[in-house]
């Protein structure tokens, strides 16, 4: 199954909404993106962004510079919902794809980040920081399962940050296409934004094999198991030639950014093994790639809450 979205086809300038746990990098993340080009406006509450987008522009008015808007939890008016509907207010005013990118880190290194600054956490003034982690990481659990972009800068120092962010936002020559390719469970609905779905539930399903059951697509064990599938080597030559015909085109149109979903049943096995294949055939033909495994992460995330 193929699903093509009826978005405009990047008539105009990319619009990054920006959000994530205190001390992720959040605020890092704007400045970089403000050095890149875009205008950035930080803190912002949901409440005002439709004046924000009604407001007239002042100076050159064929001037249509990317906008980034990073979004704090300690807004009066901020939640999960708000933020989504935010995303189609923007995705509706103007024809340009609106990104949700989401600035991650693992909790114990946002505590120990804390620690080493002295810092009250935001959400947690009177308390430790670890309840404000935990009581932030909570409310943040819907957007980030949503998210388009993903960056867990637990590893990262501010200027792997903007490296990051130079190789997955930034076009390597003017009209550079980004695609992002995300793996989903169809048990738990289409991916947000979406632009091409692909169904790999016609392979078969390693799930059904003991010692395979409590891997993912990533190990080797299973890509092999998937890859084995007879109708397999077909698929991923087909899935290979479209790409390498619809890319180019999306490319010439001016589209900057492209979101192809692989779902299979559990998001586990064969649509991270299909996203993995596609993701490593696409970087090698000199697509700019990012790939998410979104049932992944959602168990890590809730691991990481216990």
């Amino acid at each position: 199954m193929v699903e093509a979205s009826q978005k405009d086809q990047g008539q105009s300038a990319p619009m990054m909404l920006i959000t994530g746990p205190s001390g992720a990098g959040r605020s890092t993340a704007i400045r970089s993106l403000e050095d890149m080009g875009y205008e950035a406006i930080d803190n912002l509450p949901l409440g005002l962004l439709p004046r924000l987008l009604t407001a007239p522009v002042g100076g050159d008015q064929t001037l249509d510079r990317p906008l980034a808007l990073g979004v704090d939890t300690r807004n009066r008016d901020f939640s999960a919902q708000a933020l989504f509907d935010a995303v189609e207010t923007l995705g509706a005013f103007k024809a340009g794809q609106v990104q949700l990118l989401y600035v991650d880190c693992r909790p114990d290194v946002l505590l120990r980040r804390f620690s080493e600054t002295r810092r009250r956490h935001p959400m947690a003034p009177a308390e430790s920081a670890q309840i404000g982690i935990a009581r932030e990481l909570a409310l943040l659990r819907p957007i980030r399962a949503q998210a388009d972009v993903l960056i867990d800068t637990s590893e990262m120092s501010p200027h792997d940050l903007r490296a990051e962010l130079e190789r997955l936002l930034v076009p390597r020559g003017e009209g550079r296409l980004s695609v992002s390719i995300h793996s989903f469970s169809y048990k738990r609905g289409l991916p947000r934004g979406a632009d091409i779905v692909l169904d790999c539930r016609f392979l078969r399903n390693p799930y059904w094999e003991e010692p395979l059951r409590p891997l993912d697509g990533r190990a080797p064990e299973v890509a092999e198991f998937v890859s084995a599938d007879p109708r397999f080597a077909a698929f991923l030559a087909q899935l290979t030639e479209m790409m390498m015909l619809l890319l180019p085109g999306f490319e010439a149109e001016g589209k900057s950014y492209l979101s192809i979903a692989l779902g299979c049943t559990g998001g586990q096995h064969r649509s991270v093994a299909v996203a993995e294949t596609l993701t490593h055939t696409l970087a090698d033909d000199g697509w700019q790639v990012s790939t998410r495994h979104r049932e992944l992460e959602r168990r890590a995330a809730i691991a990481d809450a216990r």
